[in-house]
């Protein structure tokens, strides 16, 4: 057999996998969650957003919830428009 193949037994596990760590981004994400009612927020603003089938040419628009985010980030993180487009590259 070469190394690596699998020799017909299972992989015994601990049950570790519960005890993730949270990394820093995703104890953010959750907290920026609890602080902003997302779905309300892109509820009042989609009535008045231009859809994808309406853009006027060029780069397609930002999902609302995504742009609503990325707005929010700006003055959390103190980012300016170049800073930010840096960032989500």
């Amino acid at each position: 057999m070469k190394w690596g193949e699998n020799r017909g037994m299972n992989q015994i596990t601990l049950g570790l996998d519960s005890l993730h760590k949270k990394t820093r981004k995703e104890e953010f994400l959750e907290e920026m969650n609890k602080v902003v009612p997302w779905q309300a927020l892109v509820a009042l603003i989609q009535p008045h957003t231009r859809g994808a089938h309406q853009a006027l040419g060029g780069r397609p628009p930002f999902a609302v919830e995504t742009m609503s985010r990325i707005l929010c980030l700006q003055p959390w993180w103190n980012l300016s428009d170049p800073a930010m487009e840096k960032e989500l590259l």
